[in-house]
This record gives C-alpha cells, sequence and structure tokens, in this order.
C-alpha cells in the first residue's frame, strides 16, 4: 500500500456518493453506475499521487464519462421494450411527479452519448461550459450545440414540461 491510500480513501469517502449520482444519470441503472464507478476509481487509483494534488474530483468525473463512453460504444443494443404508458385515470395523480421524473430520465438515457454527457455535466452537476468543455476534451461550442440539441430532444420528448405545464392535475 502507498502512503496515499488514506488520502484516497478520503477522496472516496467524500465524493463517491456524488460520483455515483453523475454514473446513475449516465447509465440510468444503479447496479451499472456502481460497476461504472468501482471500474473508474480502478482506473484512478495507481495515478492517485500525481491526480490527488490538482482537483481530483474533475480528473476522477472526466475518466467516469470516458469510461461510460468507452462501454457505450461496446454495449451491444439488441432488442429495446418500449410502450406506451396507459393514460392517468384520475383528475389529480399522487405520483405525477415521479412519472415526470422517470420520464426525464428515460428522455436523457435516449439522448446520444456526447449529448447525455452534457446535460449531466452542465444541468445536473451544474458545471460551467468552459468546465464541461474541459472535462469532455472539446471545444465550448460544441459545449454549447450539444447542449441546444439535447433541450431540444428533451422539449419535444416531454411536452408537458417544454409548454410550462404540471403534470399534477
Amino acid at each position: 500500500m502507498d502512503p496515499g491510500d488514506g488520502d484516497f480513501e478520503a477522496f472516496v469517502a467524500a465524493h463517491g456518493p456524488r460520483l455515483l449520482r453523475v454514473a446513475w444519470l449516465l447509465t440510468g441503472d444503479a447496479h451499472l453506475a456502481e460497476d461504472l464507478l468501482q471500474s473508474t476509481l480502478a482506473k484512478v487509483w495507481p495515478k492517485w499521487a500525481r491526480i490527488a494534488g490538482d482537483r481530483p474530483e474533475a480528473y476522477v468525473r472526466k475518466a467516469l464519462v470516458h469510461t461510460h463512453a468507452s462501454w457505450w460504444r461496446r454495449r451491444w443494443w439488441g432488442e429495446l421494450p418500449y410502450g406506451e404508458l396507459p393514460e392517468s385515470a384520475g383528475a389529480v395523480d399522487a405520483y405525477a411527479h415521479v412519472d415526470l421524473e422517470q420520464s426525464l430520465a428515460a428522455a436523457v438515457r435516449a439522448l446520444p452519448v456526447r449529448q447525455r454527457a452534457v446535460v449531466v455535466l452542465r444541468y445536473f452537476e451544474d458545471l460551467s461550459v468552459e468546465e464541461t468543455a474541459a472535462t469532455l476534451g472539446c471545444a465550448t461550442g460544441t459545449v454549447k450545440s450539444q447542449s441546444a440539441r439535447a433541450l431540444r430532444a428533451l422539449r419535444a420528448a416531454l411536452p408537458v414540461v417544454a409548454e410550462g405545464g404540471d403534470r399534477r392535475g
């Protein structure tokens, strides 16, 4: 064990939940998110002495996004079950916010990998355009255009939200 192992453990304890949330937003699956985070941390650990001093969370977040992208490229898509949900029976739906959250999560997962990464980093992680560009290794203009395309797709997928409507009745 290296002398910096305690620092790595402290980092994981402090930032693990937030990084796991990013992983979940990227994968849409709790188990895959845990695997993604574990794989990323396993890749980062041997380099920890070099990474620890200069914004380690940004480095690990970037590694997380890149690891997810490499997983996504290798993934076989095969058959994907889908269908339309039945219309709600009552005027007031106590679970409408859950439906909206699930619809939003599904719509984010349906975005192309680059757009999904931009949405997660910009709007869920609240990074600036510049920070997002640095994390993804692209130009700020790319972040802006990918963000615009992603938001357009999300508005099309969730018209009730785009119109400013409230699904709670």
